[in-house]
């Protein structure tokens, strides 16, 4: 806070691709929200709060100024010493955004060095404009009182007044750095952990209010079944998971799982040999001996499977 005279302060059952799923309407981030300069809720409970205490330390320091004057023979004159310190908290208030913004940036950037430079150029840019606007507060309003003010503009004015907004700055910077830091810490503990990530070479399936993990190499093939889809598993296990072949088909085709029937999907990397029938159809075998019928209109799809044919008929998987 300043004043005229320069004096010292005192201041059932349905797949489940979570692999797929995003996040939506999640709550916007402290500070960000659409309010001027990001502010928030929280940030104008702090302006409010940082303004309150501003308020009786100005107040405190009037009537401290008006009592040292009185003692010293001189006008006790409260309402022109209340006068130059509203005049500085009203600059100074609506420059809290700005330290706001410059606590952040500090709190987003790494390094002792930039840190450093940020809040070097902050203390300089708010004093300089501190001073010039709490000069020309004044001066318009005396004016318009029909009064003058001079700031007896010097250097040791200016390095007096700037004495006393670096330690301005510091005091509310800290104290946004602190309250700020309390705000992250409340919100991580509140905020609901994290879904697992599932691996990539992992699916769900979701069987009444259970979640079914299953790794896509132990899937043989899948099947229709009405308004369902039977996934059947290399170890005999098998799911029947409300759903279309279309999609699942189009959710498997990354892991090799294709479409060998009009009904039936296929594990192509479980597949070691194919029975090429004369009618077109074919007949898939798997590594564990099982074996799966497929029509000679999705016989492209196994086509790249060999290229050699066994003396019985069967051509083998290279």
């Amino acid at each position: 806070m300043a004043d005229t005279e320069n004096a010292p302060p005192t201041p059932r059952v349905e797949p489940v691709w979570d692999q797929n799923r995003t996040r939506r309407d999640e709550p916007p981030a402290a500070g960000t929200s659409s309010g001027p300069f990001g502010t928030s809720g929280g940030d104008r409970t702090t302006f409010a709060a940082i303004a309150a205490v501003a308020l009786a330390i100005g107040i405190v320091n009037a009537f401290s100024g008006a009592q040292d004057a009185a003692w010293r023979g001189d006008s006790y004159d409260i309402g022109r010493r209340l006068f130059w310190e509203m005049s500085s908290i009203s600059v100074i208030l609506l420059l809290l955004p700005i330290l706001v913004l410059a606590v952040r940036r500090m709190r987003r950037t790494s390094g002792l060095v930039a840190r450093a430079a940020i809040g070097a150029i902050t203390l300089l840019g708010f004093s300089a404009v501190h001073i010039t606007g709490m000069v020309w507060v004044r001066k318009l309003a005396l004016w318009l009182a029909g009064g003058a003010y001079d700031f007896r503009f010097s250097l040791a004015t200016v390095l007096y007044e700037f004495r006393k907004d670096a330690v301005t700055v510091v005091l509310i910077a800290g104290t946004i750095w602190l309250l700020e830091s309390r705000r992250e810490l409340k919100s991580a503990a509140v905020a609901p952990p994290a879904p697992p990530q599932p691996s990539p070479d992992v699916i769900w399936l979701r069987d009444g209010t259970s979640r079914i993990r299953v790794v896509p190499r132990d899937i043989l093939w899948v099947a229709s079944a009405g308004n369902y889809i039977e996934y059947s598993l290399a170890d005999g296990t098998q799911h029947l998971i409300r759903g279309t072949l279309a999609a699942a088909e189009s959710e498997l085709a990354r892991f090799s799982i294709v479409r060998v029937h009009r009904t039936k999907l296929a594990n192509l990397d479980r597949v070691r040999g194919v029975d090429l029938k004369a009618s077109g159809d074919f007949e898939l075998v798997f590594d564990n001996g099982q074996t799966l019928g497929g029509s000679r209109r999705y016989r492209p799809a196994v086509a790249s499977l060999g290229s050699r044919t066994a003396p019985d008929g069967i051509a083998t998987a290279d």
